[in-house]
């Protein structure tokens, strides 16, 4: 079976705060490097109420103390939002505390409406014009080569995995270009994954990264003892996909017994639009789903996200699928 890794997205729980929702993605973090994960990635978003991993590195910092043989990295940093020397320390920073274990995955969409575009201080539309340079920067600031203009001890020579993030084609055709790692974010954007993996490997430039090209693909999973028991538990995330969609509150709100059947059809049709993307059931009927979407995709990875909202049983979950995946 291909590697099986982890998306949080830090999500809030109604009822609980901030502080609850990181101490459990550490303990999450933890429950997956147990049960066999290979990366625990966390991703940039901004003003969000319901999320709470906008400071990337700093949360990544608190799950490398909880864990100690998992990779930690982002899925992603935002690029536009950032200067690539701030964002190479941060990340050669984690690598001197967690040496061997550090993932940079870089996207290029803002991550944030206009209103955290201006608190930011940043032209993201125009900023995201020069990705491709600021990621060549980035590479820069981590290499060992004499030429590098501008030295910093921290990232210097840090061992980063990189990768190339993307919902669309332009990241297929950048990782191709650069020789290096691709994820496709297809469990919020499935349209284009098919097309983007083809560009991707059709496409691909072998680095002193990688010889041939190496694609990690998103879905949501959750696994319960039962498929009944896992629809139930997947009404929590419905609810906040809805409510996200919207424009309702978003932390994440306890399973609602049928669910499915309060919705109005375009939100049910919402909901049925990802189904291709994710895997939601039993052991049998996540094993199945999950090996068919592997053999469709030709995927080299795996990374599961989906939320649970009772904490023991989003850490079965993932034992559930690591067992049943083994």
């Amino acid at each position: 079976m291909i590697p099986l890794s982890v998306l949080d997205l830090v999500s809030i729980r109604e009822g609980f705060t901030p502080a609850d929702a990181l101490a459990e993605t550490a303990a999450c973090a933890k429950a997956a490097e147990d049960a066999g994960y290979k990366r625990y990635w966390t991703a940039e978003h901004h003003g969000m109420d319901g999320l709470v991993g906008g400071a990337v590195s700093v949360v990544l910092a608190h799950i490398g103390h909880a864990t100690s043989k998992i990779r930690i990295g982002s899925g992603g940093i935002m690029l536009p939002n950032h200067n690539p020397l701030v964002i190479a320390e941060q990340f050669g920073t984690l690598d001197a505390l967690f040496p061997g274990r550090v993932d940079l995955g870089l996207g290029r969409a803002p991550g944030a409406d206009m209103r955290i575009a201006n608190a930011l201080r940043k032209d993201v539309a125009r900023a995201a014009e020069f990705f491709p340079q600021d990621v060549v920067e980035l590479q820069s600031y981590f290499s060992d080569e004499p030429q590098v203009p501008i030295r910093t001890s921290v990232a210097q020579g840090a061992k980063i995995d990189m990768w190339i993030l993307g919902s669309s084609l332009f990241g297929a055709q950048l990782a191709a270009l650069l020789g290096l790692p691709y994820a496709f974010a297809s469990h919020f954007a499935p349209t284009l994954l098919d097309q983007a993996l083809r560009t991707y490997r059709d496409n691909f430039k072998p680095s002193q990264v990688l010889d041939k090209p190496h694609a990690m693909v998103a879905m949501t999973v959750l696994a319960a003892d039962s498929d009944e028991e896992a629809q139930f538990l997947a009404s929590s995330m419905e609810q906040s996909f809805v409510a996200f969609r919207t424009g309702g509150p978003t932390r994440q709100r306890p399973p609602v017994e049928g669910y499915r059947e309060t919705l109005l059809p375009h939100e049910l049709a919402t909901i049925d639009a990802m189904r291709a993307v994710r895997a939601v059931g039993g052991p049998d009927t996540v094993r199945r789903e999950i090996t068919a979407f592997i053999e469709r995709t030709g995927a080299d990875e795996l990374i599961l996200g989906g939320s649970i909202y009772d904490q023991d049983a989003r850490h079965r979950s993932l034992r559930l699928v690591a067992e049943a995946l083994a």
